[in-house]
Formats: C-alpha cells, structure tokens, sequence
C-alpha cells in the first residue's frame, strides 16, 4: 500500500466515537498521539496548540462538573463565537447528520426529551476513560485557532493508527471557564474543543453511522487562465 493509500485509509476509518469501553489508554500511546500531531504545519512554526489530557479520577471530576452545569442551565460561556447561522448545504449536512445519530439510537424526530438526554452525553464525554482539552493564545486570534485545528486533525488520525478511538466536540468549549478552573488553564488560552477518546464499545449501535462527504467537483474550483 501506498503512502497516500494507507493515509487515505485512516481517514476513511477515523469516524466520531460516542459510546466508549472504560479501559484507559496506556500513557505511551496518549504522548505517541501527541508526538505524531505535532508535526502539522502552523504559520510562523508558532505551534500554538496546548493540550490537556485527563485521566482516572480527574476524567471523572470534569465530567460530573461539565453534567451538573449542563444540566442545570448554567449558561455557556465559550472563547470563541458559534457560528452564526448554517445555511444551504452545510445546514442540510448538519441536519442529516443529527437524524442519522438519531436513527441509529432509536431517538424518534419528535422525542425533544430523548435529544436532549443524548445531547447531554457530550458532557459525560460518552463515558470515555480521556478526554483532552484543546487551546491556543488570544493573542494569535482566528490563526492560532486554525493552526491548531490542524492539530486536533493530526491527533485523532494518530489515535485511529493506534486503534484509539475519538470525537472532536465544541460543546464542552461552551464551557470554557469552568475548563479553565478545573485544568488550571491560563485566561490568556481560547478553549478550542474537547477530544473525548478511548477504545470504542463495538457493539454500541450509535457507533454504526458515518457521515457523507461532499464530492471532490464540490470542493474544487480550478482555475486555468
């Protein structure tokens, strides 16, 4: 197999975990991930990115603290924006996306109640061993976030060489204060998102689905004189 064929075959395999084994990841293959991403490229070579990885009891404190302040309301505070609005084909791919984890689960469209209950296991992290917390400076702004979008791309390819599995989630970025107090994370840092990771339970039907992706004549424009 080729270099670009065994690339192009982690990304076909690398897919959004949500429902984990409780086994931890060995603390050699969690710095083999980090050693592996932080090669992405990043403007100026600033490599701004930071990573927080939580393990044991403290995986446990984080995620009862994210359940409790989820779901009592607390309102979320993050770094950065959301966006403000999704609209053609990126709100029919959203769209799409959240029936078919839905399906998957057996959650009916009209079960505003059941959506809810899932939704709220992004802050249980999905019952992940791991889960690490990504950042970068305010002062490289919307760069540094994107130079260090490269990196959480580096980092879960990585993990799924390993055979570790992972979902990138911006909703516990919502709560980037109380991230910061319990990591002891800097105010001077942008929460970015979270990487909940571990070893995916096999049989856990919301593991099934995968996304589409959009054709290549989609993304490409070229442009010859």
């Amino acid at each position: 197999m080729t270099a670009i064929e065994t690339f192009s075959q982690l990304l076909n395999d690398r897919y959004s975990c949500r429902a984990f084994k409780p086994d931890p990841v060995p603390n050699a293959d969690l710095t083999r991930i980090v050693e592996t991403a932080r090669h992405v490229p990043s403007w100026c070579n600033a490599q701004p990115w930071q990573v927080e990885i939580t393990r044991g009891a403290a995986t446990d404190r984080l995620r009862n603290a994210l359940m409790e302040a989820a779901s009592t309301g607390t309102p979320p505070t993050p770094d950065l924006d959301w966006p403000s609005t999704y609209s053609g084909d990126y709100a029919e791919r959203r769209r799409t996306c959240g029936f078919q984890l839905y399906d998957a689960v057996g959650i009916d469209k009209s079960d505003r109640a059941g959506r809810m209950a899932q939704m709220l296991r992004n802050y249980a992290f999905f019952d992940a061993p791991h889960v690490a917390i990504i950042h970068s400076p305010v002062e490289l702004g919307p760069y540094g976030a994107m130079d260090t979008g490269g990196f959480v791309t580096a980092f879960t390819l990585a993990a799924t060489a390993l055979g570790v599995a992972t979902i990138p989630q911006a909703a516990i970025a919502a709560y980037a204060p109380l991230l910061k107090e319990h990591l002891g994370v800097a105010d001077d840092r942008l929460i970015l998102c979270a990487i909940s990771l571990g070893y995916a339970a096999p049989d856990a039907p919301i593991n099934s689905f995968r996304t589409a992706r959009a054709d290549t004549d989609d993304i490409i424009g070229w442009h010859d004189t």
